[in-house]
């Protein structure tokens, strides 16, 4: 739009005021008449102009038209917002370099690789997810002044760089399309800067995504802006909101609406830049004096909505892991711009994964953000790894991810932050508040509760407590949006939302484009200033915001206006989200590979610990373990081991998996080679199990036929089916080697068909009838009862149709309960038949597509051997899935009645209904749980154990677990293909108890074969014995995982200050209460010298130093459900006998 010259002044649209001279005649310019006027009095007494009432609707809705650029553009504001706009070879040269395949090559290889080929406006670019660079001169007209601006719309995401390689500010398609020049670029000379794109719209390409699109480059022009044009229309966009908003019954509703009219009254397009400076001075009335300035903020009167800028870059989603790593440069880069040209601005990032890769990609950047921390206005907060889910990673998992994080932010900012900032994960775990007190965090914000699709969550500021009483202070934010565009309703609904006003009267505010990245814009933050200056002059119609305030700041003023805390309302246990219950389910894989990831971990870290205490030379291999963590926490993002991304991000987050087990294993074979035990069979060597967890444990383990013949021809074993060794292993203590036993079982296994199509597995404690893959009956011999409900069958497959209402990946809905249908019975045949297993196959058709084959065993009883895990019926199952929008599950209806399920969690166990007595109950029939879920009543119960399962529905009697899903959106494949899983029916006496939790631990470290001489000698078997708890006689305390101190001399990679001595060694244990009942035990390590004790918390600082009796024992007292960590120092020599 070429500039527009001002015409002569006109003359003010305003009515004139009337003098009040005594006797005097006014001529009423307006209506051409003559009032007369009395002496002493200026009210007519004559009318001759009548004047009808406003129709407020129509007057209303006039005003949208003002910056409408629709057919009056010419007549209104929004054609003169630029005074002058270029584009051609004249002032802007392009040039494209096409990046070949889907490459992200940085700006020094892209330029060293370049072949730069002439481009235009009008072209196109492509396919998805390719990189274009455009090289870009521009010549600014000389008589221009101000502000200039280069305007690029390439329809996709863009980045700025410098002529030397400098990322400047990001570009996303429409909602940001502006650079801003330098002002040395006046000076008539050409300029270079580049810009590099992506294929994809800052929210993706589609769900699952069109991977043919084109993006056409419609703008590359370079723009004079008129800056009180765009000024003028932040201020009538802000009254016109007020204008429609405002109560009908109030009076500056009115205002506002008049107002608005009269400024377009005013405005003239004859006479543009005068008239906009008098439609500026009209705004002044509502908006005040002080909008174009962060001074608008001062005014003294209290704040009650605080405004923070953020941008939630989910980690994956809609677009690859490869993709986030440019979205966090861009959307950072044009935050720093902000920050530098709105002083009161403030801007959180959470993730600390996201602030490595920046670290790594963009390092000048990365440095200028540090700067911005120092100075206060960018703010880390979050404390985790990635914005995780928290249903389904283990408890240990959930202490990594803010080890992690948290020793980032200490390293590179130089301190831990106070809040979990966690805005968009699909439910909240019971013990997060645990978690987050033991890591320094005593503030939880989110705001995903809002989505519930039953029952509202009543509470906006509140605390949250754990189920061992640890609570947090969260602050849920009104506007029920982390995405908000800082409008007038924003601000609003930010206080009229509030669901705790008799408590607390502020709100929390978070605005800025989110999911892809991108953030606030300089539009928002001008909305915001014009926001605050309405709410001054509203008469607190308005509340108003602020925006000088960190969040620390904002949770310091609720604690200060509740007594420290004390008089806001409690929520106990788990904040369960009604919505996004499938994600329990979807894509399999990821799921699995994330909890054979965490038992890998789990094991490495004790044997690469024992090795570094006892053998000289070994060197604990801190830094390659932590980037196992660091992987397997990245898989951990709330959108990815829930199952809700699309199908390329699974292809990079299942190698990742991948990697980790592969590095995993490798980092545990050299652990164990260190100590004596092989992977692979010697001569003179025997088959051992290697038991990684605290306590007496017998199992079988699986030997290659080739090294069956090494000396253990006494072992109990047997053939397996395709031809491989089962052999019996037992150890007769804590973790270390498990030998081959020669002992026979108390009973052998057996399986046997009575009849055409019914199979009977015994082993003397179970017996077990298989008609068709069911299972028909299971007796109990010790208890004398059967374990299934009468006359129905256990093992049952089950598959819904399952077409939610929305979001296929994220939701079930409880109306695909009402539409089940049963998988036909199959053909079965024995497997295995003893002496230590038995099992049958079965083999069933689910559809004409896909097919299930389950093995169903039952293992021989030891006894004495093994009081660390109960009998149960195991299932192993392998399925072809290739269905449509369909749901399988497996159905087991137990004798057992009660009101409650309990279900594993992280580092602890919650309960749940088995009724539907109020919603509450009902919004809960898809539920998370991990490794187990009982349902027991005071005498006899019944677990589900499972592999790599988290979906459960326990409602009765009827205990079910989902298996997999078939949505097609956002991956149009998903969980298609092979599947393997294992799970299993435990009955137990009593209600539930140690016993089960052992057993699950078990079932998920499944014990792993290697081979050793060290079989006849004790004291050099004993080489693997660490560190176990006594005296906890009810077996509810639980060691959980045994880790080197991080900042030990020998351990310490440098990120942080080493904290230890050269003469000592330490040993982190963490000990969980995973039943719910105040507990003590001692933790007792026979093996090594324990010089000192202490308590620490899951950062490793000490809290309080602890008694070291003189057997080495430390003894320890946990509330219920407590998770505690302890640290355990060595002198040396660290242990009675070394290896080397």
């Amino acid at each position: 739009m070429p500039y527009r010259s001002p015409a002569a002044q006109t003359q003010p649209l305003l009515q004139p005021q009337f003098t009040h001279d005594f006797l005097s005649h006014q001529l009423d310019t307006t209506c051409g008449t003559t009032i007369v006027a009395m002496s002493g009095d200026s009210y007519p007494v004559l009318n001759n102009s009548p004047k009808g009432t406003q129709i407020p609707s129509i007057y209303q809705d006039r005003l949208r038209q003002f910056t409408d650029g629709g057919q009056y553009r010419d007549l209104n504001l929004a054609g003169y917002y630029d005074r002058d706009r270029v584009w051609g070879s004249s002032n802007v040269q392009l040039e494209v370099y096409s990046v070949p395949k889907l490459q992200r090559p940085s700006f020094k290889q892209a330029m060293k690789d370049a072949e730069w080929k002439p481009t235009s406006k009008g072209h196109s670019f492509g396919p998805s997810w390719s990189t274009h660079w455009f090289k870009i001169q521009v010549l600014v007209p000389t008589h221009w002044k101000g502000q200039v601006i280069f305007n690029w719309d390439s329809e996709d995401e863009g980045f700025v760089y410098s002529e030397e390689g400098h990322p400047v500010v990001g570009l996303s398609g429409q909602e940001r399309k502006e650079y801003i020049l330098p002002d040395s670029w006046k000076d008539g000379n050409w300029h270079l800067f580049y810009i590099e794109t992506s294929c994809n719209y800052m929210s993706g390409d589609g769900s699952p995504p069109d991977m043919n699109k084109y993006f056409r480059l419609n703008r590359a022009d370079l723009v004079w802006p008129n800056l009180e044009a765009r000024a003028l229309f932040i201020d009538y966009w802000i009254i016109g909101d007020a204008a429609r908003e405002f109560p009908n019954d109030s009076w500056q509703k009115h205002k506002a609406r008049n107002l608005g009219n009269q400024i377009m009254n005013t405005f003239d397009p004859e006479n543009v830049d005068v008239s906009i400076a008098k439609c500026r001075k009209l705004a002044q009335e509502l908006l005040g004096e002080l909008v174009d300035s962060p001074k608008v903020f001062n005014s003294g009167q209290p704040d009650f909505v605080y405004a923070i800028g953020n941008c939630h870059i989910d980690t994956a989603w809609l677009w690859p892991f490869g993709e986030t790593h440019r979205k966090v440069g861009r959307s950072w880069a044009s935050q720093l711009d902000l920050l530098e040209r709105y002083p009161e601005y403030r801007f959180v990032a959470s993730q600390m994964q996201q602030f490595k890769w920046l670290s790594e990609d963009y390092p000048d950047l990365f440095a200028r953000v540090k700067k911005a921390v120092i100075k206060g206005n960018f703010i880390p907060i979050g404390g985790s790894w990635v914005e995780h889910d928290t249903n389904m990673p283990g408890g240990e998992s959930m202490v990594r991810q803010f080890l992690l994080g948290q020793r980032f932010m200490e390293q590179h900012f130089g301190f831990r932050t106070r809040t979990f900032w966690l805005p968009d994960s699909f439910g909240y775990s019971p013990q997060v508040p645990q978690f987050c007190r033991g890591v320094g965090i005593d503030r939880f914000l989110t705001q995903k509760l809002s989505w519930n699709n039953v029952n509202r969550f009543p509470h906006t500021s509140f605390n949250w407590v754990a189920l061992d009483g640890s609570q947090v202070l969260v602050h849920m934010p009104p506007g029920n949006t982390y995405t908000a565009r800082a409008h007038f309703g924003d601000v609003k609904r930010s206080l009229s939302q509030h669901r705790n006003l008799d408590l607390d009267q502020k709100g929390l505010l978070l605005f800025g484009h989110g999911d892809g990245g991108g953030g606030p814009t300089a539009e928002m933050l001008e909305k915001l200033r014009r926001c605050r200056g309405l709410s001054d002059n509203a008469d607190g119609l308005l509340p108003r915001v602020q925006q000088n305030t960190s969040v620390d700041e904002f949770y310091d003023k609720i604690l200060a206006d509740t007594s420290n805390g004390k008089n806001l309302t409690t929520w106990n246990g788990e904040m369960y989200l009604e919505y996004h219950r499938g994600t329990y389910t979807t894509q399999a894989l990821i799921k699995k590979g994330n909890r054979m990831c965490e038992a890998l971990l789990h094991d490495l870290e004790l044997a690469a610990t024992l090795a570094s205490l006892s053998v000289k030379h070994y060197e604990y291999p801190k830094k390659q373990i932590d980037e196992l963590w660091q992987d397997v926490c990245l898989n951990q993002f709330h959108d990815v081991l829930p199952g809700s991304s699309i199908e390329m991000v699974y292809e990079d987050a299942r190698p990742i998996h991948r990697k980790v087990l592969k590095h995993g294993r490798d980092l545990l074979r050299q652990a164990l080679e260190a100590l004596g035990i092989s992977h692979e069979p010697f001569e003179g060597s025997h088959p051992v199990g290697f038991n990684s967890l605290p306590w007496k444990r017998g199992d079988i383990i699986t030997v290659d036929s080739k090294a069956s013949t090494t000396g253990d021809n006494d072992a109990v074993s047997q053939l397996d089916s395709e031809g491989n060794v089962l052999m019996r292993v037992e150890s007769d203590g804590t973790s270390g080697i498990c030998r081959p036993v020669s002992k026979k079982p108390s009973v052998p296994v057996s399986v046997c068909q009575q009849q055409k199509g019914t199979y009977t597995l015994d082993n003397g404690l179970l017996r077990v009838i298989i008609v068709g893959g069911a299972l028909t009956s299971v007796w109990d011999y010790a208890n004398k009862r059967e374990v299934l409900d009468e006359g129905r069958r256990g093992n049952q497959f089950v598959i819904y149709d399952d077409q939610p209402l929305n979001f296929p990946a994220w939701d079930t809905e409880l109306y695909s309960l009402d539409n089940k249908r049963n998988v036909e019975d199959g053909t079965v045949r024995i497997v295995e038949n003893g002496p230590i297993r038995a099992s049958v196959q079965v083999e069933q058709k689910i559809s004409s597509k896909s097919s299930i084959k389950t093995t169903i065993s039952l293992d021989a009883f030891f006894d004495d051997s093994d009081d660390s895990a109960g009998t149960f019926v195991e299932f192993s199952s392998v399925v072809e899935w290739h269905e449509t929008y369909k749901f399988l599950k497996v159905e087991f209806p137990v004798d057992v009645r009660s009101d409650y399920a309990t279900y594993e969690t992280s580092y602890g166990a919650h309960r749940r209904p088995t009724h539907y007595n109020t919603t509450w109950d009902v919004a809960k029939f898809e539920v998370c749980g991990h490794r187990w879920a009982d349902l027991s009543d005071m005498t006899y119960g019944v677990s589900i154990l499972n592999d790599c399962k988290y979906g459960y529905s326990i409602h009765g009697n009827l205990m079910t677990l989902s298996l997999l899903r078939a949505p097609k959106s956002p991956d149009a494949h998903a969980d298609m293909g092979t599947h393997t899983f294992r799970y299993a029916l435990m009955p137990h006496k009593g209600p539930l108890n140690g016993l089960v939790v052992r057993t699950a631990y078990n079932f998920n470290h499944p014990m792993r074969t290697f081979y050793t001489s060290r079989v006849t000698n004790l004291e050099e078997e004993d080489i693997l014995k660490g560190f176990e708890i006594v005296g906890n006689e009810d077996r509810n305390l639980v060691l959980a995982n045994v880790k080197r101190f991080e900042d030990d001399v020998d351990v310490s990679t440098g990120e942080l200050p080493v904290r230890g001595s050269k003469k000592t060694r330490s040993v982190i244990i963490r000990v969980y209460d995973s039943l719910g009942g105040r507990s003590r035990g001692t933790i007792r390590s026979p093996y090594f010298k324990v010089e000192q004790a202490f308590r620490v918390n899951h950062l490793e600082d000490e809290i309080e130093e602890l008694d070291v009796d003189s057997d080495g024992g430390v003894d320890i007292s946990l509330r219920a459900y407590e998770i505690a960590s302890y640290k355990l120092v060595f002198s040396h020599p660290f242990r009675s006998k070394t290896i080397n």
